[in-house]
Parts: C-alpha cells; structure tokens; sequence
C-alpha cells in the first residue's frame, strides 16, 4: 500500500512537471500591412513608362526608368515613394510637346537614391518651346525638375539637357546632396533659350552640390533663400553666375550659410552676383565666395546690389534687406571683364553692408563703375 501511494505520488509530480514546462501556444502572428515586402527591382519603359511608375512608386524598393517617353503635358511624378527607394535613371528619358507650365519630373522623399546610369541623359526637348522669351513671354513653357522635400537625400550622375525654361529646382529639402550633375542647354545659345537656371534654391537646408556643369542662359546658381547650402568643384558657362538672389517679395527671404567655391564661371554676363530686391525685407548673412575663377564676362566680374528692381542697379538702394559677414576671396580673372563691361559694382544702402572680409580679389579687364554707394572700406569698387 505504501509503495502504491508513492508510485501514484511521482506519475502525478511528473505530470505536472510536463504541463508547466510546456508553454501555451502562441496566436499566429499576421504580419502588418505597412510591413509587407516590396518587389525588389521594377523596370519602367515606353510610353506607358512614366504612369506606370508613378501608379507603382511605393511598392518598388528600386524603380528603374529604361527609355521612358513621358506622354506630352504629363509630369513622370514620383512625389510619393517610400523611404530609401532607389531611382535609376537608364537610356534616353524623352517628354511630349506641349504649352503648360509643368514640371517635366517630380520626386520627393526620404532617403532617396536618384542617380543615371553610364550614357544615360533626360532629354527636355527645349527647343521646341524656345522662343527667346523665357518665362517672361511667348509660348507658356514647362519647368523641368522639382526635386521638392527631398530630405537625407542623394541624386548622382544626371545628364539633363535642352529643358524648356528653368532646370532643376530645389524647395523643402534637408540633407539633399548632388554629384557631377551635368545641365547642358548650351544649343540655346542660338536656337532662343531664356531663363534656363541651373539650380534654384529656396527654403532649404544642408545642400551640397558638387562637380556640377551648367551650359544656360541664366543663374548657374540662385540662392533665394535657405540656410547652410555649398556649391563647388563646378563650371558656370553662359549664364548669369554664382547669384544670391533676388532676396525679397517671397514668403522666405533669409539666406544663411552660403558657401560657393573652387568654382569655375566663364562665358557668363556675371561672374558673382548678390541681388537684393529694392524696397523689400529680408536678410543676406555668412554668403562666402572663395576660389572662384572668372572668364570672359561680359557686363559684371562681381555684382552687389541693394536695388535690384526686375533687372540690375536701378535707382537708389534700399535698406531692407542687410548683407552681412560677406567674404570674397581668393577671386581670379585677370582680363576677366570684357572692354565695355565693369570688374566691381557695389551699391548698398545706408548702413546696410557690413562685416565683410575681402581679400585677395584680381578682377580685370573691363570698366570702373561710377555710381557704387555704401561699400565697406575694405572692399574695391
């Protein structure tokens, strides 16, 4: 009887040994749908190209874009990818002809990759729009590329050419970085090209663009406001150069932290130019100029005024719009300036200029502009 009791007693111990060492089953997990895996590489081509890659943006982890002919009036709209997707940009990127103001291509997003493969080129067609008018006349013409709220972001290697008007455009970034872009509209030179800026840039912040060619008829480069944005290692050619500006009449009209450098500007109307708009608010501060080489230009070496009014040096300055901790130098170009141009003009308004450092700046070649006003002591005009 003892023995049958402590056998009982063990299978019962053992049992309930089992039972706690053996875990409840767990639910079965259903996996989120903002977790569900994207295709890993879509190929967009043709005609039907540029819709189907916007229809299908967020559910590609890489889109790439093989000959795409965008049809006319439609933008190749990319506005709303995921996170860190990839844009690859191969062949020949081609846009219907049409009269409306675009843009041409859209991309927006964080942690976005944009880059174009060996020989690949997106082709704007300018010519077909190019009346010598610009955005001031004529045929209404698109704009070409608004890389808008793009943030920790990169674009690498694009080839961009012949775009109707103004090139790429860069508002609401953060963190966005560009390498060896070429914008080459250099066949509007003689076929009416107008207003095809390189960069415009506003309202952004932490902007690097390096090793760019710009071939225009318009600012290389124009900082209309933003903060801590560098240009370098580029080349200006045929346009209006290395411009802060206009400032004023926007919604954001603070420049801050402008670093242009190691820089190349030839063939061009300016070589440097700030523009701040007459009888406007705003502010010009810690803009930097260093190791620009100029080559004929043909109206102004460097350009600093306080009266821009729709077109350069018109009428008395205003004070609205300060351009403080300015620094040129290292700025070369000995017979930089044609004959009938001007190496400096400088004209500030009353105690609106201060703070600069100006050092080591050759400008030669052309005219002395009689009419500066309010320059610094330390710079030349």
């Amino acid at each position: 009887m003892h023995a049958h009791k402590l056998l009982t007693s063990a299978v019962v111990a053992s049992f309930a040994a089992c039972v706690l060492a053996s875990p409840a089953p767990e639910p079965a997990i259903t996996e989120a749908p903002s977790l569900a895996k994207r295709a890993t590489t879509c190929t967009f081509s043709g005609s039907t190209g540029a819709s189907k890659a916007s229809v299908s943006q967020q559910s590609c982890s890489t889109i790439v874009l093989s000959d795409v002919a965008v049809p006319s009036g439609t933008t190749l709209d990319l506005s709303k990818l995921k996170d860190d997707t990839t844009v690859i940009f191969q062949g020949q990127t081609t846009w219907g002809y049409k009269e409306w103001s675009g843009p041409l291509l859209r991309i927006s997003g964080n942690g976005i990759t944009i880059k174009g493969d060996t020989g690949a080129s997106l082709d704007g067609q300018g010519a077909r729009w190019w009346d010598g008018e610009g955005s001031n006349g004529g045929k209404t013409k698109p704009k070409f590329f608004y890389a808008h709220d793009l943030t920790s972001s990169t674009i690498t290697d694009l080839y961009i050419y012949n775009t109707p008007v103004q090139a790429v455009s860069i508002n609401g970034c953060d963190g966005l970085t560009i390498t060896d872009m070429t914008i080459n509209n250099e066949a509007g030179d003689s076929a009416g090209g107008h207003n095809t800026d390189g960069f415009d840039i506003g309202s952004s912040n932490n902007v690097v663009i390096t090793g760019a060619n710009v071939y225009n008829q318009d600012d290389c480069v124009a900082v209309n406001s933003g903060t801590s944005i560098t240009f370098s290692g580029g080349v200006c050619s045929g346009g209006h150069g290395l411009s802060i500006g206009s400032v004023g009449g926007r919604s954001d009209n603070t420049v801050d932290t402008v670093t242009f450098k190691d820089s190349k500007v030839k063939d061009s109307t300016n070589g440097i130019r700030i523009k701040a708009r007459k009888d406007e608010t705003g502010s010009i501060t810690g803009v930097t100029y260093s190791g620009i080489t100029l080559q004929n230009i043909t109206k102004y070496g460097v350009l600093i005024e306080q009266n821009y009014d729709g077109g350069d040096l018109k009428g008395d300055p205003t004070s609205g719009i300060p351009i403080t901790d300015l620094t040129v130098k290292d700025i070369s170009g000995t017979s930089a300036v044609s004959s009938s141009g001007y190496n400096y003009a400088i004209v500030c308004g009353s105690g609106a200029c201060s703070d600069w450092t100006w050092s080591n700046v050759k400008v030669s070649g052309g005219k002395t502009y009689g009419s500066c006003q309010n320059v610094p002591s330390v710079a030349s005009c």
